[in-house]
């Protein structure tokens, strides 16, 4: 029996930057982030055999699927957001392809590329499932763009899921359906970049701002935000605390370039010191925590 903590689930990438790569995707930050949190962490995804995650995912169980192509993305940031080119999918991932002898307490399921079933959510029994959805709210054309999309099951994801994190591009900054989307799952999280997040939970929506930052890359820190949340959420049963805690951790990610900026024992130890340092009420330095 292989028993863990956290399960991510979706393709690793390849991130095409001024011609050459970087490995990336949602498994290797979620994954990462995890494994920083103390959690023994798994992953399932397909890529091609060349793509060497040693590195990358040391330490993390990997069960990986070979494809004849790694899935490849080429993120293109201006000033109106994100665009971004697909450059080959990997294989589609399913429920036969979960090991019969994983347990595991959180299960991530965190598509890039259309590339998760939906039926994984119910592989898992009583496992806190946590969605990134972005994946599924994508589609592309012959030519490799990216464009946004209608998410087709999300009726039935969002009430099977625990906790839903998704960004205001991802919904084209859309608050009526971020409201359709809070209603129909017990707990939603909207990112808003460097504004921090809104919460939604219970007929409650709560915003909380993130720290200030000089940001040089914001690749990821979507995923490194959701995977903090998701462990602390489960930890603590409490979604103020896990936003304050996601926010912290998500912040510092973007002042560094890539999976460099997954967080360190340092950062960890800063977050959860001022998040006590605000629950005691004695220190400014938590200030950036408090909800707005």
């Amino acid at each position: 029996m292989v028993e863990l903590d956290y399960l991510v689930i979706g393709h690793v990438t390849r991130d095409l930057v001024d011609g050459a790569f970087t490995i990336g995707g949602t498994v290797s930050y979620a994954a990462r982030t995890a494994q920083a949190l103390g959690c023994r962490v798994g992953a399932i995804t397909s890529a091609s055999p060349d793509l060497d995650l040693s590195e990358v995912l040391d330490g993390v169980v990997i069960t990986r699927f070979p494809a004849t192509a790694t899935t490849t993305f080429r993120n293109i940031y201006t000033a109106d957001g994100r665009r971004q080119m697909l450059h080959g999918v990997a294989e589609r991932l399913v429920p036969a392809m979960v090991p019969p002898n994983w347990r595991t307490t959180i299960v991530h399921l965190g598509p890039v590329a259309r590339e998760c079933d939906p039926a994984l959510t119910d592989v898992f029994g009583d496992a806190f499932i946590g969605l990134t959805p972005q994946g599924w709210m994508r589609r592309w054309d012959s030519a490799g763009h990216v464009n946004p999309c209608r998410w087709e099951m999300a009726d039935e994801l969002l009430a099977r899921a625990d906790a839903v994190v998704l960004s205001e591009e991802d919904v084209l900054r859309d608050e009526s359906l971020v409201a359709q989307y809070a209603a129909q799952t017990r707990l939603l999280v909207v990112t808003r970049a460097a504004a921090g997040c809104t919460v939604y939970t219970a007929g409650q929506a709560r915003h909380f701002p993130a720290p200030t930052v000089h940001e040089v890359d914001p690749t990821g820190a979507g995923d490194i935000f959701a995977a903090a949340f998701f462990v602390w959420l489960q930890r603590t049963g409490d979604p103020w605390t896990a936003a304050r805690f996601a926010n912290c951790i998500a912040a510092r990610s973007v002042t560094r370039v890539g999976l460099a900026g997954t967080p360190s024992p340092e950062e960890i130890a800063h977050c959860r010191q001022a998040l006590e340092a605000m629950r005691s009420g004695v220190s400014q330095d938590a200030d950036h925590l408090r909800a707005g």
